[in-house]
């Protein structure tokens, strides 16, 4: 064996000594500087590789690359055993507060829906829920929907193939609350809806609507009105007047559009009610007769009203919304702001 090889092992030895030693990782480091730097005792004894000879070369070699290795293997070991000691005796105090996680909060459909049906409770009227896959005569035959209406139409329905669809509307709650509650009847049915619509800013082929409807003897429609303008009131503050419009619906008669002076101009005019002074809010009427006879109830003794809005459109004008489809791009920066 060559002075090199044991120069190289001899030093080898000693940093392993110095490293099981080390106090902290300054001395750790201080030990590789001395050993494996630059200017250390390895790099200082590799310059010798020139006076070994040929046939030692390799063993030399081999001697530097193993005292290397067992170097660099200690220091790695106790580098590690002084993070773990470290990060055991750190100081716990108990008196900081707690970390708080963040809280999820409901979406602000669900916070309008909630809303609504509290002023409509207000008014006396039971919140009530239906299937959303619904069957061809609840969603439209007991409404008095004719076979050739626009609303039938595949283009216009979700279609399942064994005939069902998905609810084009939240009327089909009423009728089935009229099949199976004794009368009078005040209910609001919330809920999603489907349609194939090209989504855009205003549309959307899933939204959510609302739909009332109240069914006792001598109903008219001033008390139709009456319930309108109030929920009008609870919803954008006593400035805020509503109109009814003749229009035509397969399932009341007389049938109206409802409504609301602008909230964002008070009625003077602006782009957002296009220099009108109104927004078009709902669908509202006297329930049809014919919608009462295909439940069995007799339209000479009972009469009602049913009326129904978009959710999304009244959240649009309540939170200045300009896209319908910021509501459902699930970005936290705009949901957040509810």
């Amino acid at each position: 064996m060559n002075e090199i090889i044991e120069a190289v092992n001899r030093a080898a030895a000693e940093a392993v000594e110095k490293i099981a030693a080390a106090q902290d990782s300054a001395a750790l480091e201080a030990v590789r500087i001395a050993y494996l730097g630059r200017n250390g005792l390895f790099p200082e004894l590799s310059k010798k590789m020139g006076s070994v000879p040929p046939e030692e070369r390799r063993e030399t070699g081999s001697a530097f690359n193993t005292g290397r290795t067992k170097i660099q293997d200690a220091l790695n070991e106790a580098l590690a055993k002084n993070k773990s000691a470290s990060a055991g005796n750190e100081a716990l105090d108990l008196t900081l507060p707690g970390r708080r996680s963040g809280c999820g909060h409901r979406h602000p459909i669900t916070q309008l829906t909630d809303e609504c049906v509290e002023v409509f409770g207000r008014m006396g009227f039971i919140a009530v829920d239906g299937p959303e896959i619904e069957d061809i005569y609840h969603n439209f035959d007991a409404l008095n929907t004719p076979d050739d209406h626009p609303s039938r139409d595949p283009k216009d329905t979700f279609y399942f193939p064994d005939g069902r669809i998905l609810r084009s509307q939240t009327s089909p709650v009423q009728v089935r609350v009229m099949e199976t509650h004794s009368l009078p009847v005040r209910i609001v049915a919330p809920g999603r809806v489907f349609r194939r619509d090209t989504p855009d800013a205003t549309h959307g082929m899933n939204f959510h609507q609302i739909e009332g409807l109240y069914i006792d003897r001598n109903v008219s429609m001033a008390d139709l009105k009456s319930v309108l303008q109030n929920f009008a009131w609870e919803m954008f503050g006593k400035d805020v007047k509503i109109r009814l419009r003749p229009h035509f619906f397969p399932f009341t008669e007389p049938s109206v559009e409802y409504d609301f002076s602008c909230v964002v101009c008070g009625g003077k005019g602006c782009n957002v009610c296009k220099q009108s002074g109104w927004i078009e809010i709902a669908g509202a009427g006297m329930v049809d007769p014919n919608v009462l006879k295909n439940v069995g109830i007799d339209p000479e003794i009972w009469s009602g009203y049913a009326f129904g809005l978009g959710l999304e459109r009244l959240a649009m004008l309540r939170y200045r919304i300009p896209d319908l489809r910021f509501l459902y791009d699930n970005d936290v920066r705009f949901l957040g702001q509810f």
